[in-house]
């Protein structure tokens, strides 16, 4: 009962500081004296409980709880600030297309110390922040620029990319509906949605690994190295193979009837692919699927 007489002493002295100010009529601060002598006789409280006051007041105390949980400070912006924050805007907007994501970064966030209920600065800070692969402060960005407006379609979608990079793709899939049913019309979101919804079948699929794949992977995979030594004893590739170190030093395969580096590389390289498509079609579709999927990363966008 103790700290509940602290918090209710704090909002009787924030009442009791209300009630003096111009701001209101005769009547509403003879509503604020009511509510105060409600406070105090169902808690029993007085003014003269000055044991029960706490260090900061209870405006502060608000402001700070909100701050401290990443959530929007309330707004004290002047016009001066607006214009000037829209400069740093401007400014980061130029940043991102010279791909200096550092400071486009550190322009939004100047940006956001002026005028902390903009939208649109959290959400560029967002796709920044997505240059940098810092994905978390991307989405926790986006989430606020949708606390500040949850219509903001490019902050769903600018979610769903960074959500898609740390593997999260059913809420990603989650992000580009809610982006598309905002902006229907957007190709970027549908394109993604299709990558994320794929993405997650993969996972999902009892077949599927659930991991990232990768070249390294792939020639580390042990199928990979026993169909690369298998293709290796084929006695037309060695021939090809010949060839292009025959012309890689001028040697009499060089010139007419022989081959030329490009072309032997060129056959050598469908040789292989044929070979890997008749023994293990689903690396080859691991490697079709995974190409499709960077593609999502270096779709260019507008800034706001």
């Amino acid at each position: 009962m103790s700290s509940i007489k602290h918090l209710v002493y704090a909002v009787i002295r924030f009442l009791r500081e209300q009630s003096q100010m111009d701001a209101y009529t005769s009547d509403e601060q003879e509503s604020l004296e009511v509510a105060i002598q409600c406070l105090e006789t169902v808690f029993k409280i007085s003014s003269e409980d000055t044991h029960l006051a706490v260090s900061q007041p209870l405006t502060e105390m608000f402001t700070n709880s909100f701050c401290k949980n990443d959530i929007l400070p309330l707004s004290n912006s002047v016009p001066e600030d607006v214009g000037k924050a829209d400069q740093l805007k401007d400014e980061g907007n130029n940043h991102m297309k010279e791909e200096n994501y550092a400071a486009a970064v550190d322009c939004y966030t100047q940006a956001i110390a002026l005028d902390p209920n903009n939208a649109v600065y959290y959400c560029n800070r967002a796709a920044a922040q997505s240059k940098l692969s810092h994905y978390r402060d991307a989405i926790k960005d986006c989430e606020k620029a949708i606390a500040i407006d949850s219509k903001y379609s490019k902050a769903y979608g600018r979610m769903g990319l960074a959500l898609t990079a740390m593997n999260k793709f059913e809420e990603a899939v989650t992000s580009y509906q809610k982006a598309l049913d905002l902006d229907p019309e957007n190709d970027s979101y549908k394109s993604n949605l299709k990558i994320a919804e794929q993405k997650l079948r993969e996972v999902s699929s009892p077949t599927g690994t659930g991991l990232s794949f990768d070249m390294a992977s792939l020639i580390n995979n042990p199928a990979f190295i026993s169909m690369a030594a298998s293709l290796m004893q084929n006695p037309q590739v060695q021939q090809l193979m010949s060839g292009m170190m025959t012309n890689a030093i001028g040697g009499p395969a060089a010139g007419v009837g022989g081959l030329t580096d490009l072309s032997s590389l060129i056959q050598a390289g469908q040789q292989f692919a044929q070979q890997i498509q008749q023994q293990n079609p689903e690396l080859i579709e691991q490697l079709r699927n995974h190409i499709r999927s960077r593609s999502f990363s270096s779709s260019t966008e507008e800034h706001s």
